[in-house]
């Protein structure tokens, strides 16, 4: 008879989910607001020369890209569009021009050229420009422009580059994630305290320690490598590098005192990538996700562990050299 896998408990099944998922956006921005890292990809057109990658050695995006660039590029360039020809480009086909400023709106302004504003995150893209260019106060008439992309069903023209992940990393990065809750040194406890009895938490843990393993997910040497665990394998914050309770997967970041925030989702752990997201690379990947104090996360941001660790050794021989003792 087939193992029955007990389900984690929602609000870490959810947490765990939405690791698959982009960062927030509001709708004054061109990236569409939390959907799958596997959705279309903008590119900068800087980007876009003989050097650009593919992740996982494919030949492609799963949801195709986008190539952005800057009306100067486009109307400034007499051979632009032999230049874009010779990179594979083509304007409404796989590439947009992107209206950022009022400069350069008011200059190169696409509606009296008769453009149309894109609509589709696949070729044809419907138009040939997108704009998301901020209100101002200085003009009259400068209230924000916000062109294509604007449906409910279709907000927003794709994700940043470097949030990329495919779906086959998405699930492995899931599995890890989850693999690095159980190692925590209380995780049963905690999840029989939060909707698992004590058994199916045993078993789920076994289960997924076990296909993690076999799946390569579970190298304890990569894992304390990459500041994921210490050296009795148990999971810690990646910066502080202090040992994580499973309790701060489920309990709400503490608020001041007259600031409350009802709504407030933000638990006292969070994803956290040990190498940062930046262009040129993908990081979202297996043995570069873990988990860490929120506050450790908040600190570290796109500076990195190494380069926050020095910045923090800073501050400290600074604070000292003051004579402040800590």
């Amino acid at each position: 008879m087939k193992l029955k896998i007990p389900k984690l408990p929602q609000l870490l099944d959810r947490k765990i989910y939405k690791t698959g998922q982009t960062r927030g956006a509001d709708d004054d921005v061109i990236f569409q607001n939390r959907v799958g890292r596997n959705s279309t990809v903008l590119i900068p057109y800087q980007f876009w020369n003989k050097s650009f990658v593919f992740p996982d050695g494919k030949k492609n995006f799963e949801n195709n890209f986008i190539v952005l660039l800057a009306p100067t590029i486009y109307f400034e360039n007499k051979d632009i569009v032999s230049d874009l020809k010779s990179k594979s480009l083509a304007l409404g086909r796989n590439c947009l021009v992107f209206y950022e400023t009022r400069q350069n709106w008011d200059k190169y302004n696409p509606e009296k050229r008769g453009w149309k504003p894109a609509q589709n995150r696949t070729a044809p893209l419907g138009g040939n420009y997108i704009a998301r260019v901020p209100a101002t106060t200085a003009i009259n008439g400068g209230g924000n422009v916000i062109r294509g992309f604007t449906t409910t069903a279709g907000k927003g023209a794709g994700i940043r580059l470097y949030e990329y992940a495919s779906s086959e990393t998405i699930k492995k990065c899931r599995l890890q994630l989850e693999s690095i809750y159980w190692l925590c040194f209380d995780s049963v406890k905690v999840a029989s305290g939060n909707g698992m009895s004590k058994k199916d938490a045993e078993i789920r843990k076994d289960y997924i320690l076990k296909i993690c393993k076999k799946d390569g997910l579970l190298d304890y040497n990569k894992l304390n490598k990459a500041r994921m665990i210490d050296n009795e394998n148990q999971t810690i914050c990646p910066l502080c590098l202090e040992k994580l309770s499973g309790m701060g997967f489920f309990n709400r970041m503490a608020q001041a005192e007259g600031r409350e925030v009802p709504d407030l989702t933000v638990t006292e752990i969070n994803l956290f990538h040990i190498n940062e997201l930046r262009y040129g690379v993908y990081n979202h990947k297996p043995y570069n996700l873990s988990w860490g104090h929120h506050h450790c996360n908040v600190v570290t941001k796109d500076s990195g562990i190494t380069g926050t660790l020095k910045w923090m050794k800073d501050v400290l021989k600074r604070n000292e050299g003051r004579g402040f003792k800590v």
